[in-house]
Formats: structure tokens, sequence, C-alpha cells
């Protein structure tokens, strides 16, 4: 494979399903592990998880030997946020609240060099171009990019046929826990009329050929979600597995 290529990106486009875990825990030694546990993805949370710069960089190092592809979800789709974040060697973004085709399409210029895109020019002294040791780094960086969208609204999925209609956005991610609060069942992302929601989402974004994601942290549910033709699924999220094993163990000498 070709150094700038995106095995993740390319599965995606195949169709080939990939079974990920959310990384909350903004620890690299916490991340390395992960890493070591069979997922196809990894999600280094920016927006909800107490991550840096420095700190997401240190999660990229650590997965550098990794077989799992590290997702960086930025806190808001800023352009000088996904800058920062593609130079320090992130192959593939998530963004969340997408919710409509204009955003989208801003988001794939913000990833793309000129003259094709707006990203800002500093791959000589970026950790993506390996310092400059890959000498034709700006000619092939942009193909090896991947763009998720995060849709988690009512207004995005209102949205969701002109979000699929933009050209370079390669997956788009269901957001069960703010689309169930955004709809009026609070936390409850399991409320029927949520999970109606998710599975229309997933059948409309594989109709137009892209690859439909999201988060089910229980295991029936993720089960669902891919026979419903889900292709990137996250089956838990460390701070929660860490949480319940600990408190599992505990309990199991005060009983």
């Amino acid at each position: 494979m070709h150094e700038m290529a995106n095995g993740f990106k390319e599965a995606l486009a195949q169709g080939r399903v990939q079974i990920g875990c959310w990384l909350g825990m903004a620890d690299a030694y916490v991340a390395e592990i992960a890493g070591e546990c069979g997922f196809d993805w990894l999600v280094i949370d920016g927006e909800h998880a107490p991550n840096d710069l420095r700190s997401i960089l240190a999660q990229l190092q650590a997965l550098g030997g990794s077989r799992s592809h590290p997702v960086v979800r930025v806190v808001a789709g800023e352009d000088w946020m996904i800058k920062q974040v593609l130079d320090i060697g992130a192959r593939t973004i998530l963004v969340p609240m997408v919710e409509s085709g204009a955003q989208a399409a801003a988001l794939v210029r913000a990833m793309r060099y000129p003259p094709a895109g707006r990203r800002g020019v500093g791959a000589a002294l970026a950790r993506a171009s390996r310092f400059s040791g890959l000498g034709d780094y700006m000619a092939g960086a942009d193909d090896g990019l991947c763009l998720l969208v995060q849709v988690e609204s009512r207004a995005g999925l209102a949205a969701l046929d002109d979000i699929l209609a933009v050209e370079g956005v390669d997956g788009v991610f269901i957001g069960p826990a703010d689309l169930a609060a955004d709809m009026g069942y609070g936390a409850n992302s399991d409320a029927p009329p949520v999970r109606a929601a998710s599975a229309d989402a997933i059948a409309r974004i594989r109709a137009a050929g892209r690859a439909p994601g999201l988060l089910a942290p229980d295991e029936a549910h993720a089960r669902a979600c891919l026979a419903q033709g889900a292709v990137f699924v996250a089956v838990g999220v460390d701070v929660l597995v860490y949480g319940r094993a600990m408190k599992a163990l505990a309990a199991s000498f005060r009983a």
C-alpha cells in the first residue's frame, strides 16, 4: 500500500464492515492498548473528551504501529481545527453537527489543498509529510484523506440528500444521542422513533453509494444496525468499558 493510501477509506468505499471503538480517556497509553485489541478503527474524541492538539498527537503516535485506523473527531468543523489535525497526521476526520449540503461542501474544501480547497499549506514542517520526508505529499494528500460527517439532528436528517450529493463526503455517521435529544426523547436513544430515523438514514446513505456509520454500545443494537446496512459501527466506548469492568470487579468482592 502507498504511504499516503487510506485503507479505512478504501474499505468504506467497498462496503466492507469496519468495527470500531470510541477513545474518550484522552490518554496515549490507553489508546495504545486499544490499538492491540483488534478493532478496525478507533475514534480519538476531540469533541466530548478532554483532548487538545498535543494529546491527540500523542494518541496518533501511539497508534502509529497499530492495525487499527485512527479517526479524529474535531470539536467543530472549523477550518483551523481541521488544518491542525491534518498536519499532525490524521487521515480520517469526523465532524459533528453537519446540517446542510453547503456545510458539507465547505468541509470538503477545508480538507483539500488549493486550488481544489483551502487547506493551509504547511506540509514542509508537518508530521503528515513526515517532516518533508514524503516529497510528493501535497500531490497525493487529498486522495488519502477521508471525511466523515455526523448527522445528528432533525435539520441534518432533512438535509441528508443534499449532504449525500456532495462529492468528497466518504461516510455519514448518525449520532443517536444528539438525535434523540433533538427529537424530544432526552437521553433515550433507544426510543422507537429514534431507532426508526436511524434505520431510515442508513438505508438512504447506502442507496446514495456512501458508507453509513453510528455508535452502538449495545450489542443487540449494533448487530441490528449492521443487518440494516451500516458499514462502520463503533461498538463500545473505552470510558464505559473501563468503568463497568472496575465496578463489576469491586462488586464481586463486596457481595
